[in-house]
């Protein structure tokens, strides 16, 4: 396997949910280890388990903040940038995938727990989230390259 969009198609592919396959492309390189990142973004995939943000976005803005979220030693100035990271990544999501709502996505509103295992939501969850794990993965890498090339 040779990119961290490999590795996110590979973590979806093999039943980890969207979160949990982006921030696990990233998480080792940031200094979380992988269990602790997949129990950390259980909760996240489908939308926080309700249709609301994506987890594939959610987990790609936890890979920011654990490159450059503010704690301890970290100045209020690096938690600014976070957030312009942060804000940028998600517009850039936007407007390539057309909405940052997993129910929009999928195209089926997935807000109760039963409409999690209709038809429906089965059959676009196996179609479209792995390309919206990929394009998370691929927005997340131009965000930080352009961040990189700011500072």
């Amino acid at each position: 396997m040779n990119t961290r969009e490999d590795k996110a198609r590979e973590l979806f592919a093999s039943g980890f949910n969207c979160a949990q396959a982006v921030l696990g492309a990233f998480c080792e390189s940031e200094g979380l280890d992988m269990d602790t990142a997949m129990r950390l973004s259980t909760g996240f995939g489908g939308g926080v388990r309700c249709g609301e943000i994506c987890g594939a976005v959610t987990g790609a803005v936890m890979v920011i903040g654990l490159k450059h979220g503010a704690y301890g030693d970290k100045t209020l100035e690096q938690n600014v940038g976070c957030r312009a990271m942060s804000y940028e990544f998600v517009k850039a999501y936007k407007e390539e995938n057309n909405s940052i709502l997993c129910r929009e996505l999928l195209g089926v509103d997935i807000r109760a727990p039963e409409d999690h295992n209709s038809e429906q939501a089965k059959e676009s969850h196996k179609k479209l989230c792995p390309e919206l794990v990929a394009s998370a993965v691929q927005i997340l890498e131009k965000t930080r390259e352009k961040a990189r090339v700011l500072t």
